[in-house]
């Protein structure tokens, strides 16, 4: 087993990093995930994905709290709401998820959506943008945004966003987003990295997992690692969450990636359309 300390960083826009694996608690009752975010954290976990939607951020805060850990040590990332997509809606919704989580500012704030039949994700920008420039947040990104999301919101406000985080897994390998991000100068990061469990009975998988003497979900997340994305694998249980840690100890060779490559396709979305999701 591989030692947590080493879980590489990748650099964000602002200056910081973020670690290249966090622990995500979508779906995860609030009840429950305070003891998920503990369990993650003394794995070795340094950075919690929730949002204002998931209904969790108490019980994330909660997790944090308990854990003991210095507030610097754990980046903490939380999302908009489509519900709260105007200029001005954004602070009272940025101040209530601060207040759930018990955190006197985020790590990183998202848009969730852009929701683009409500024609508003532009103003949700410049709300965050505000934010960020009145020091009250560390680094701003988005979810689920195309690159036409993109190019309208730079080219309202000047800023680009440190964070794309997208559906993205073997399945939907979201390759020509990923080069519009390198362009951009935008991280990468993947929501259902795993795909939630649908890529991984693929026995192009399997083969390489007895290969390495490892699990498919470990393959794909190290597939993720190597190719420069930020992933969030969620699981509440113990093993699972230690066992999506422990992927530093071993390395795809050019041929597995090009062959984890290979099981991309044009039906492997498992979310909702962007360009078509409202909400």
């Amino acid at each position: 087993m591989t030692s947590t300390t080493t879980v590489p960083a990748v650099a964000l826009r602002g200056g910081t990093s973020i670690p290249q694996l966090g622990f995500g608690v979508f779906q995860v009752p609030d009840g429950e995930t305070a003891q998920a975010v503990s369990l993650a954290l003394d794995a070795g976990y340094r950075s919690i994905d929730t949002a204002a939607v998931y209904g969790n951020e108490a019980g994330v805060g909660a997790g944090i709290a308990a854990s003991g850990l210095p507030r610097d040590e754990v980046f903490v990332t939380s999302k908009l709401w489509i519900d709260s997509l105007s200029r001005e809606a954004v602070r009272p919704a940025y101040e209530k998820s601060l207040e759930l989580l018990g955190l006197d500012r985020l790590d990183l704030y998202l848009i969730h959506w852009p929701a683009p039949g409500l024609g508003r994700y532009v103003e949700a920008w410049e709300g965050l943008v505000a934010l960020q420039e009145a020091g009250l947040v560390g680094e701003i990104g988005v979810s689920n945004f195309q690159p036409a999301h993109l190019d309208a919101i730079i080219a309202a406000t000047g800023v680009t966003p440190a964070v794309n985080q997208v559906e993205l897994h073997p399945a939907f390998a979201q390759r020509a987003l990923r080069e519009r991000h390198r362009e951009l100068g935008i991280v990468t990061e993947a929501w259902s990295p795993l795909g939630q469990g649908t890529v991984l009975g693929d026995p192009v998988l399997g083969a390489i997992a007895d290969a390495h003497g490892v699990t498919p979900a470990q393959v794909v997340l190290r597939w993720h690692l190597q190719a420069g994305t930020v992933a969030i694998p969620k699981s509440v249980t113990p093993e699972r969450i230690a066992a999506n840690l422990d992927v530093l100890g071993f390395e795809l060779p050019a041929e597995q990636v090009a062959a984890i490559d290979g099981l991309d396709r044009t039906d492997g979305r498992i979310g909702p359309d962007p360009d078509a999701f409202n909400g």
